[in-house]
Parts: C-alpha cells; sequence; structure tokens
C-alpha cells in the first residue's frame, strides 16, 4: 500500500518534535518518534485493524502505546493516508454537528 501523509499530520508530526525535543528530552522525542513509525508500520500491514471513529466511519484511529497519542487514518483504495496525530489530553475536535 502507498502511505501519505496530509498537510496536518505532517504539522503534527513537527510539532511533537519540536515539543519533546526542546521541552522534555531528546531522548524521549527519539523514543516517541520510533512508537510513532511502528503503529505507522503496522497500520500498513494491516490497515483494517483499528476501530472507526463514531462520527467519520471512513476514518479509522490507531492508540499508540506507551505515548498518549492517537493516529488517525483513512484507507482508499491502495493508499493510506495519515490524517492527524493528536495527543489524547486534548478535547475532541468538534463535530459539523455540533
Amino acid at each position: 500500500m502507498k502511505l501519505v501523509y496530509s498537510r496536518r499530520a505532517l504539522a503534527d508530526l513537527n510539532a511533537i518534535a519540536t515539543y519533546y525535543t526542546a521541552g522534555a528530552s531528546p531522548l524521549i522525542a527519539v523514543s516517541i518518534g520510533r512508537r510513532l513509525e511502528s503503529v505507522i508500520d503496522r497500520i500498513c500491514r494491516a490497515p483494517e485493524s483499528s476501530p472507526r471513529v463514531s462520527q467519520r466511519s471512513q476514518v479509522r484511529a490507531a492508540s499508540v502505546v506507551r505515548y498518549p497519542f492517537r493516529i488517525f487514518y483513512q484507507v482508499r483504495n491502495d493508499t493510506i493516508e495519515i490524517l492527524h496525530i493528536r495527543h489524547t489530553s486534548m478535547r475532541p475536535l468538534k463535530t459539523d454537528q455540533e
């Protein structure tokens, strides 16, 4: 499968790297980066393995074990698009119905 990242997902990755490299610890930043890569690799191998998001049935969310992030992605034909990488302590996104 082909893997693509949305602009938002790329911005999320940049923000995560900046925050943990500058604020917390470069070692933690490397560890988080490796874990994100591992989860994305699993998504590529088994794209249907993560549950669908209830408000958006085309989107799936994979939890990043050990770190408080969720990776939101969409599968279309032979492409997996990483849409957003979100810290789990953030407030939920507002939906169009609200």
